[in-house]
């Protein structure tokens, strides 16, 4: 399911932040962190958390940093410092009349001075931590419940699918009930080609043969299971719950059924409405994928 949020604020030290969720269609749960340096260790529990609000779905999770300028101290490095006295000197010693190093010259040099930012405090970067993970607490429920208002429009959707699924269905039992005659009527048309009228078969042997054929193309198990799930999905949409994963599975069921009906129809007109059924079902299957 499908969802965009964001949640951030600012940090002690005045650096704010901003967290960017955003989830897409996923068989399972695959959380992606996106975390600045320093931040590492929040993964643990921010994947436990994710897993705790969502069960499907691709999510992509960001979070983003903008620190204010930060005064730094200049620190000498008293061996470089050391090192370059020596060599200026030495090198003065060995010009006439050379002019003594100058100090400002020497801490140009590289290496002699460093940056030195603050050290942070231990309860600054804890407080810290926590707002970042409320932050993200408060993302991931705006996430969640932008993908709640999208599964109550899917929920629309696939009633009105299972509705059409069970028209179609009250289509193939009336095209199936005159199957047996259409058996017959294939029968007698195929015997009258083949054989002169004196070598017609007897009523009882072709009585025998249309019950026989007409047993193998019986589909009245493929309706009643049509229908038996037909009814699990709706309780599936009734659950309050996910079921995404559930409702795919009988999906799959709903399609191995149609084609069953498919290949017995010995109708035109159950042969169509196999195909109608068969259509619907890839519309139910394409929106079960949504659905966590």
């Amino acid at each position: 399911m499908t969802g965009f949020a964001r949640a951030g604020g600012v940090l002690p030290d005045g650096t704010s932040f901003l967290w960017e969720l955003r989830s897409v269609n996923g068989r399972g749960l695959d959380v992606r962190l996106r975390l600045p340096a320093g931040f590492e260790s929040l993964e643990p529990p921010l994947r436990e958390a994710s897993a705790q609000v969502l069960k499907r779905g691709s999510v992509s999770a960001v979070l983003s940093l903008q620190r204010p300028p930060r005064s730094v101290r200049l620190q000498p490095d008293p061996e470089a410092m050391e090192n370059a006295l020596r060599l200026a000197l030495d090198l003065a010693a060995r010009i006439p009349g050379a002019p003594p190093p100058r100090a400002e010259a020497l801490l140009a040099l590289p290496g002699v001075l460093r940056a030195e930012a603050p050290a942070a405090e231990d309860a600054a970067e804890e407080a810290a931590r926590l707002a970042i993970t409320t932050a993200f607490g408060e993302a991931l429920d705006s996430l969640a419940a932008m993908r709640r208002e999208e599964g109550r429009r899917l929920a629309a959707v696939l009633s009105a699918l299972l509705d059409e699924i069970a028209h179609l269905l009250a289509r193939a039992e009336a095209e199936a009930a005159a199957q047996p005659a259409a058996v017959r009527a294939r029968i007698e048309a195929a015997l009258s080609r083949l054989l002169p009228a004196e070598a017609r078969l007897a009523e009882e042997r072709l009585a025998a043969e249309v019950a026989l054929l007409a047993a193998r193309a019986d589909v009245r198990e493929e309706l009643d299971r049509l229908a038996a799930h037909v009814a699990a999905a709706r309780d599936l949409l009734r659950a309050g719950e996910p079921v995404g994963r559930r409702l795919e599975f009988l999906v799959q069921e709903f399609a191995r059924e149609a084609n069953t009906l498919g290949a017995k129809s010995a109708s035109l007109g159950l042969t169509r409405a196999a195909l109608d059924l068969k259509a619907a079902v890839e519309r139910l299957r394409e929106q079960a994928a949504n659905v966590e």
